[in-house]
Protein backbone atom coordinates (compact mmCIF):
# COMPACT_ATOMS: atom_id res chain seq x y z
CA UNK A 1 0.00 0.00 0.00
CA UNK A 2 0.99 3.72 -0.72
CA UNK A 3 0.02 6.15 1.34
CA UNK A 4 -2.67 8.13 1.08
CA UNK A 5 -2.81 11.56 -0.13
CA UNK A 6 -5.08 14.31 -0.18
CA UNK A 7 -6.64 15.33 -3.72
CA UNK A 8 -9.09 18.09 -3.02
CA UNK A 9 -11.89 16.83 -1.47
CA UNK A 10 -10.88 13.26 -1.18
CA UNK A 11 -8.17 11.08 0.03
CA UNK A 12 -6.59 7.82 -2.51
CA UNK A 13 -4.20 5.04 -2.12
CA UNK A 14 -3.95 1.74 -4.00
CA UNK A 15 -3.95 -1.55 -1.91
CA UNK A 16 -2.70 -4.92 -3.17
CA UNK A 17 -4.98 -7.52 -3.12
CA UNK A 18 -3.37 -9.31 -0.20
CA UNK A 19 -3.85 -5.82 1.84
CA UNK A 20 -7.42 -5.54 0.88
CA UNK A 21 -8.15 -9.27 2.40
CA UNK A 22 -6.60 -8.87 5.14
CA UNK A 23 -8.26 -5.49 5.99
CA UNK A 24 -11.03 -6.41 5.31
CA UNK A 25 -10.96 -9.78 7.04
CA UNK A 26 -10.33 -8.17 10.21
CA UNK A 27 -13.02 -5.80 9.80
CA UNK A 28 -15.53 -8.33 9.08
CA UNK A 29 -14.35 -10.07 12.02
CA UNK A 30 -14.89 -7.61 14.24
CA UNK A 31 -18.31 -6.18 12.57
CA UNK A 32 -19.49 -9.93 13.29
CA UNK A 33 -18.54 -9.71 16.64
CA UNK A 34 -20.31 -6.44 17.33
CA UNK A 35 -23.56 -7.38 15.64
CA UNK A 36 -23.47 -10.59 17.60
CA UNK A 37 -23.66 -8.27 21.01
CA UNK A 38 -26.29 -6.12 18.97
CA UNK A 39 -28.86 -9.48 19.00
CA UNK A 40 -27.99 -10.33 22.74
CA UNK A 41 -29.60 -6.94 23.43
CA UNK A 42 -32.99 -7.54 25.72
CA UNK A 43 -36.29 -7.12 23.92
CA UNK A 44 -38.65 -4.84 25.35
CA UNK A 45 -41.96 -4.01 24.21
CA UNK A 46 -41.67 -0.52 25.64
CA UNK A 47 -38.57 0.04 23.54
CA UNK A 48 -40.57 -1.24 20.54
CA UNK A 49 -43.41 1.35 20.99
CA UNK A 50 -40.95 4.54 22.09
CA UNK A 51 -38.19 3.42 19.75
CA UNK A 52 -35.63 3.83 22.23
CA UNK A 53 -33.33 0.81 22.17
CA UNK A 54 -31.97 -0.91 25.53
CA UNK A 55 -29.26 -2.53 25.52
CA UNK A 56 -27.55 -5.21 27.82
CA UNK A 57 -26.87 -4.24 31.37
CA UNK A 58 -23.49 -5.93 32.06
CA UNK A 59 -20.27 -5.61 30.22
CA UNK A 60 -19.48 -8.56 27.44
CA UNK A 61 -17.25 -11.67 28.40
CA UNK A 62 -15.11 -11.79 25.55
CA UNK A 63 -11.53 -9.39 26.60
CA UNK A 64 -11.83 -8.13 22.85
CA UNK A 65 -15.50 -6.75 22.65
CA UNK A 66 -14.91 -5.65 26.49
CA UNK A 67 -12.53 -3.39 25.31
CA UNK A 68 -14.34 -2.18 22.16
CA UNK A 69 -17.61 -1.53 24.45
CA UNK A 70 -16.09 -0.57 28.06
CA UNK A 71 -17.94 0.57 31.09
CA UNK A 72 -19.52 3.86 30.51
CA UNK A 73 -19.27 4.19 34.49
CA UNK A 74 -16.15 2.59 36.64
CA UNK A 75 -16.95 1.00 40.03
CA UNK A 76 -14.48 1.27 42.54
CA UNK A 77 -13.47 -2.70 42.87
CA UNK A 78 -12.90 -1.59 46.38
CA UNK A 79 -16.23 -0.15 47.42
CA UNK A 80 -18.74 -1.79 45.76
CA UNK A 81 -21.89 0.30 45.70
CA UNK A 82 -24.91 -0.94 44.31
CA UNK A 83 -26.40 2.45 44.03
CA UNK A 84 -23.11 3.16 41.59
CA UNK A 85 -23.56 -0.43 40.20
CA UNK A 86 -26.90 0.14 38.95
CA UNK A 87 -26.17 3.50 37.32
CA UNK A 88 -23.16 1.76 35.53
CA UNK A 89 -26.08 -1.13 34.12
CA UNK A 90 -28.34 1.85 33.20
CA UNK A 91 -25.89 3.68 31.61
CA UNK A 92 -24.86 0.66 29.56
CA UNK A 93 -28.44 -0.13 28.47
CA UNK A 94 -29.04 3.21 27.45
CA UNK A 95 -25.53 4.05 25.66
CA UNK A 96 -24.44 0.78 24.05
CA UNK A 97 -26.79 0.37 21.14
CA UNK A 98 -25.97 4.01 19.75
CA UNK A 99 -22.33 2.61 20.37
CA UNK A 100 -22.87 -0.27 18.46
CA UNK A 101 -24.92 0.81 15.31
CA UNK A 102 -21.79 3.36 15.20
CA UNK A 103 -19.24 1.06 15.46
CA UNK A 104 -20.98 -1.46 12.95
CA UNK A 105 -21.51 1.61 10.57
CA UNK A 106 -18.04 2.27 10.26
CA UNK A 107 -17.06 -1.40 9.55
CA UNK A 108 -19.68 -1.31 6.89
CA UNK A 109 -17.98 2.09 5.07
CA UNK A 110 -14.69 -0.09 5.10
CA UNK A 111 -16.31 -3.02 3.43
CA UNK A 112 -18.41 -0.83 0.98
CA UNK A 113 -15.39 1.08 0.26
CA UNK A 114 -12.51 -1.44 0.19
CA UNK A 115 -11.84 -2.89 -3.20
CA UNK A 116 -12.21 -7.04 -2.50
CA UNK A 117 -9.06 -7.37 -5.20
CA UNK A 118 -7.47 -4.79 -4.00
CA UNK A 119 -6.75 -1.82 -6.31
CA UNK A 120 -7.32 2.34 -5.70
CA UNK A 121 -9.56 3.79 -2.88
CA UNK A 122 -10.60 6.62 -2.94
CA UNK A 123 -12.75 8.76 0.20
CA UNK A 124 -14.10 11.63 1.05
CA UNK A 125 -13.64 12.92 4.09
CA UNK A 126 -16.64 11.22 5.89
CA UNK A 127 -15.62 8.04 4.74
CA UNK A 128 -12.06 8.34 5.72
CA UNK A 129 -13.10 9.56 9.10
CA UNK A 130 -15.32 5.76 8.95
CA UNK A 131 -11.77 4.13 8.12
CA UNK A 132 -10.19 5.83 11.20
CA UNK A 133 -12.69 4.63 13.68
CA UNK A 134 -12.60 1.31 12.05
CA UNK A 135 -8.92 0.95 12.04
CA UNK A 136 -8.98 1.95 15.28
CA UNK A 137 -11.29 -0.73 16.10
CA UNK A 138 -9.29 -3.37 14.48
CA UNK A 139 -5.98 -1.79 16.20
CA UNK A 140 -7.70 -2.24 19.77
CA UNK A 141 -9.35 -5.75 19.28
CA UNK A 142 -5.93 -7.36 17.98
CA UNK A 143 -4.13 -5.25 20.48
CA UNK A 144 -5.84 -6.92 23.22
CA UNK A 145 -5.77 -10.11 21.35
CA UNK A 146 -1.79 -10.17 21.35
CA UNK A 147 -1.29 -8.20 24.43
CA UNK A 148 0.53 -5.38 23.47
CA UNK A 149 1.74 -2.97 25.87
CA UNK A 150 3.94 0.08 25.41
CA UNK A 151 6.78 -2.09 26.63
CA UNK A 152 6.50 -4.47 24.22
CA UNK A 153 9.18 -4.34 21.51
CA UNK A 154 8.40 -3.40 17.42
CA UNK A 155 9.82 -6.91 16.95
CA UNK A 156 9.20 -10.51 19.00
CA UNK A 157 10.50 -13.50 18.30
CA UNK A 158 9.98 -16.02 15.71
CA UNK A 159 9.31 -19.05 17.77
CA UNK A 160 6.34 -16.70 19.14
CA UNK A 161 3.24 -17.18 18.00
CA UNK A 162 2.10 -13.76 18.07
CA UNK A 163 5.04 -12.34 15.47
CA UNK A 164 3.46 -12.63 12.68
CA UNK A 165 0.15 -10.67 14.13
CA UNK A 166 2.28 -8.05 15.36
CA UNK A 167 3.62 -6.94 11.70
CA UNK A 168 -0.36 -6.30 10.65
CA UNK A 169 -0.88 -4.57 13.96
CA UNK A 170 2.04 -2.39 12.91
CA UNK A 171 0.91 -2.16 9.09
CA UNK A 172 -2.49 -1.00 10.68
CA UNK A 173 -1.15 1.40 13.08
CA UNK A 174 1.08 2.74 10.02
CA UNK A 175 -2.67 3.18 7.61
CA UNK A 176 -3.78 4.81 10.24
CA UNK A 177 -1.33 7.01 10.57
CA UNK A 178 -0.78 7.98 7.24
CA UNK A 179 -4.29 8.75 6.74
CA UNK A 180 -4.64 10.98 9.42
CA UNK A 181 -1.67 12.51 7.81
CA UNK A 182 -3.66 12.99 4.10
CA UNK A 183 -6.72 14.03 6.58
CA UNK A 184 -4.24 16.94 8.04
CA UNK A 185 -2.29 18.21 4.91
CA UNK A 186 -3.20 20.92 3.18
Amino acid sequence: MNVWKRKGATVVATMDRQEAAVLRGLVSQINDMLMARAEEAPQDELAELTGIRTGPTTSPDDPILSRLLPDFHRLDPDKPDKTEQDSAAALRSLHEPELLEQKTGVAEVVLETCPPGGGRVSLTFEQADAWLSALNDVRLALGTALDVTEEMPDELPEDDPRSPHLGVYHWLTWVQDTLVDALAGD
